[in-house]
């Protein structure tokens, strides 16, 4: 399969996650953020290690909760306080940082040259999301911006590590490892932290469905698909494409207002995401994928 396929491929991922807002404002209850993001995970994990019937060996386990709590856990944990503490289009310009963080921690853990074209587009990126998303009544709050800054260096680590850690088993099955993990580390924080959940609606149910099976079953399955065939600063960029999706939804289905100053830093951001392509690719050239000699085991 062609790198512009597997680009297309993974690029549905964050285009998909971009829908998040929208359903978690119009079909979730809300006020239960760890609960919903416990119910969108270990369900979607628990289904996939049903259909792939396959459990990660007790050599990976560590790796695995690690793993999980990056990529999930932590990541979406962190996300929703940023999401309730900042302005949105604060917090999601605080998450593009993302790309750069890949490009630094992937030279440490993988020793990937660092190019000045991939930090540019990096950066140009960051910049076209704050176009796309900031206002003038932005506000700052500390915490917000810790936990919008840490969301961000937890899915680069897990990034990083998911590429790093490439177990030789499909990718729909790593993605059930990871989300049945994040999903178990965030169940016990759910019933601590936060009340009982109400009774769900039809609409509520519709939402996590979508959630759960579409926007991480599926999803992560593409995405780290993409980590394994795809030098990580790439794959990162095509993160910035989930702002864009959530602003494009909220104009047509919500029927928000769409700026002038908006458009450009949308095209600022699929302009970025290209070069960056471009860039890593450059950059990473022949650098193999290293996949760990740890046999799985099939039950």
């Amino acid at each position: 399969m062609s790198r512009t396929t597997d680009i297309l491929l993974t690029a549905l991922a964050p285009a998909v996650w971009g829908s998040t807002y929208l359903v978690t404002t119009e079909a979730l209850p809300a006020g239960y953020p760890i609960t919903m993001a416990a119910l969108r995970a270990l369900p979607a994990g628990l289904m996939l290690l049903a259909v792939t019937r396959c459990l990660p060996p007790r050599a990976w386990l560590g790796r695995v909760f690690l793993l999980g709590s990056f990529n999930f856990a932590v990541f979406w944990a962190l996300l929703f306080v940023a999401a309730y503490r900042l302005p949105g289009g604060v917090a999601a310009t605080l998450g593009s940082l993302q790309a750069m963080m890949v490009i630094f921690m992937a030279r440490g853990w993988l020793g990937t040259p660092i190019r000045r074209a991939a930090l540019a587009a990096a950066g140009t990126g960051v910049l076209g999301v704050a176009l796309l998303l900031i206002g003038p009544d932005a506000g700052l709050d500390p915490v917000g911006l810790a936990a919008g800054l840490g969301g961000a260096a937890s899915m680069a680590a897990g990034t990083v590590l998911s590429r790093k850690w490439q177990p030789p088993v499909s990718a729909l099955s790593f993605t059930a490892w990871q989300l049945a993990a994040g999903g178990l580390i965030l169940l016990p924080l759910a019933l601590i932290m936060e009340p009982t959940l109400p009774p769900l609606t039809m609409t509520n149910l519709a939402g996590l469905l979508w959630l759960g099976l579409v926007g991480a079953a599926l999803t992560y399955a593409l995405w780290f698909r993409g980590v394994a065939r795809i030098e990580p600063g790439a794959v990162a960029m095509l993160g910035m494409m989930s702002p864009v999706t959530a602003v494009l939804l909220g104009w047509v289905v919500l029927g928000q207002s769409l700026t002038l100053l908006q458009g450009l830093g949308a095209i600022v951001v699929l302009g970025s995401v290209w070069v960056g392509q471009k860039a890593n690719r450059a950059s990473n050239a022949g650098t193999p994928v290293v996949v760990a000699k740890v046999p799985a085991r099939l039950v």
